[in-house]
């Protein structure tokens, strides 16, 4: 087969638990603040231990800034196509444009029976979710004239509203695995999603050529239709087959499957934190890397081509389908963009270091030291005419990108703050019940975000002190003492996010702990953000130069 060319696309898909709702949603603001591009989660609306998925989206689009939301996949015959369309494009307009809709035809049919939907035979299930699909898309189409109207086997809508228009195209996945969906995909969709555990080997070089020749028979292009792969497998020292090794072989595996079957878009299925770190921070990078300069190389006149011998591990033929697949997009119409990685402070080439430390600003909120910052230690000089690999610089680059998920959701805290400050202010006597009422939500509010936020602080900084800091002193012991003084202030911080609880329990208990809750939020931010600077100022080129990811 071959590269379709899209931009590479990472994600996750984690289980949308009821039992632990807060850490379900924790692990999708994690998503974003790792880096990657996208989080899903499955929809099953008859599982009483999962969380509504659409409810679930919703609010994740809330507490996130830039990651795309989606369900993976929806369960098509318990969402009416004509509400879902509206509940879509409504997310999408809140989010900035920030939805994808997976759809499926449907399964587990004795579950959704249950739950009031209708039993469909498979060949049943193809043609609805066609009239589906049909429905959805005159819905969003709020510029055409007259009211919706498809006249179906399974769906009739005669002359309801269009609009809400989505903020930007949304794209339609479908999650298919037999012939009759296949062609619908290549017909209908903008993207195919099937699970690699489902597929047997040679399925996904059998389903690209149905979808091909669906989208051909159709008037469409193949690479109209992006390529979405769910996967799932384990990080270890040493190789132990298919995606069960080191990141390393994760990568080299990720790009085969990109060069040779096309597949743009990766999806973790993982719930351990350390799974979607390890997946944003080392993975991710390293496939660009890699399908990039198989690209360039099959762009690149034959007398600049690497020899055969060259290649990367597993793209035999790789250059040979990209070619192909230049030349046949040379002649398409520009497509809408596609979900990326938000830039950094640093683009990330090849040569010189790249990626910028955030610089302290020296502002500080509180009145209060929990440490002489003029004693800290530094690290060896960077060596001036020392190069360095876009590979080895991503590391660096996520350090910071991390440590910028932190600063904004400590500003999120202060305007938090803020607004019920300003919410107490307003209190008259004459509304006393309402403002007692918003005061109390807004600190519920308040506190499962503060709460929320000292977990994912101290989780990260149990990583790093576990297993980045061991290494670092191990590959050059000349970093000792910024290790030793970085270990010594994380210790620290934990007691200012202790300081932070207990001033928030003592305010969502009374009335009066605002001010004592600001100066622990103070506190907070003067040590966090001046630590993040001096780890960044040191660190971030010793993890280029030492290659640890």
């Amino acid at each position: 087969m071959s590269d379709y060319g899209h931009d590479l696309v990472f994600g996750s898909f984690v289980t949308p638990s009821g039992d632990n709702p807060a850490r379900t949603v924790d692990l999708a603001v994690l998503t974003e603040q790792v880096g990657l591009d996208l989080v899903t989660f499955q929809d099953h609306p008859y599982q009483p231990a999962f969380l509504d998925t659409w409810t679930l989206l919703s609010f994740v689009a809330a507490r996130t800034s830039r990651v795309h939301v989606a369900a993976n996949v929806t369960n098509l015959p318990l969402r009416p196509p004509a509400v879902l369309a509206r509940s879509v494009a409504s997310l999408d307009l809140l989010s900035g444009g920030r939805v994808g809709l997976g759809l499926g035809a449907g399964a587990f049919w004795d579950a959704i029976e249950a739950m009031g939907g209708r039993r469909l035979t498979p060949g049943q299930g193809v043609r609805a979710l066609e009239e589906a699909i049909e429905i959805i898309r005159q819905v969003w189409d709020a510029e055409a004239r007259g009211g919706v109207r498809v006249d179906g086997e399974f769906y009739r809508v005669r002359g309801a509203k269009r609009g809400p228009a989505p903020a930007h195209a949304v794209p339609i996945w479908l999650g298919a695995y037999k012939p009759r969906m296949l062609q619908l995909t290549g017909r209908r969709a903008d993207g195919w999603l099937p699970s690699l555990t489902y597929l047997q080997p040679g399925d996904l070089t059998k389903g690209n050529a149905t979808i091909d020749d669906a989208a051909r028979e159709a008037g469409r292009s193949p690479q109209d239709v992006r390529r979405l792969l769910n996967i799932s497998g384990q990080f270890s020292a040493v190789g132990r087959g298919a995606l069960n090794g080191p990141a390393e072989q994760w990568a080299r595996e990720l790009a085969e499957l990109a060069l040779e079957e096309g597949v743009s878009t990766f999806i973790l299925g993982s719930d351990d934190p350390d799974d979607l770190r390890r997946f944003a921070g080392e993975v991710a990078p390293a496939v660009r890397e890699l399908v990039a300069a198989e690209r360039d190389r099959g762009a690149a006149p034959e007398s600049e081509r690497a020899p055969e011998s060259s290649r990367a591990p597993g793209s035999s033929s790789a250059s040979e389908s990209s070619r192909a697949s230049e030349s046949s997009r040379a002649s398409e119409p520009e497509r809408a963009p596609e979900p990326a990685v938000r830039p950094s402070r640093a683009t990330v080439t090849g040569g010189a270091f790249a990626v910028v430390p955030t610089p302290d600003d020296g502002v500080r909120r509180s009145d209060q030291q929990v440490w002489d910052e003029s004693t800290r230690p530094t690290g060896p000089t960077p060596d001036p005419d020392r190069t360095y690999t876009p590979h080895e610089q991503a590391t660096g680059a996520h350090l910071v990108q991390v440590h910028d998920g932190l600063r904004a959701e400590l500003a999120q805290i202060h305007d938090l703050i803020e607004q019920v400050a300003a919410g107490e202010i307003d209190a008259g006597a004459a509304r006393s019940h309402i403002n007692t009422m918003t005061m109390r939500q807004n600190r519920w509010t308040l506190g499962v975000y503060c709460e929320s936020y000292c977990r994912i602080v101290t989780t990260h900084h149990t990583i790093e002190d576990q297993s980045l800091f061991p290494r670092l002193r191990a590959r050059d012991p000349r970093l000792g003492p910024v290790v030793d003084r970085l270990e010594r202030e994380h210790h620290v911080i934990h007691d200012v996010l202790e300081g932070v609880d207990q001033a928030l329990v003592a305010y969502v208990g009374s009335p009066d702990g605002l001010a004592e809750l600001r100066a622990a939020v103070d506190l907070l931010t003067d040590a966090l953000l001046s630590h993040l600077s001096y780890e960044e100022r040191e660190l971030v080129e010793p993890l280029a130069r030492l290659g640890i990811a």
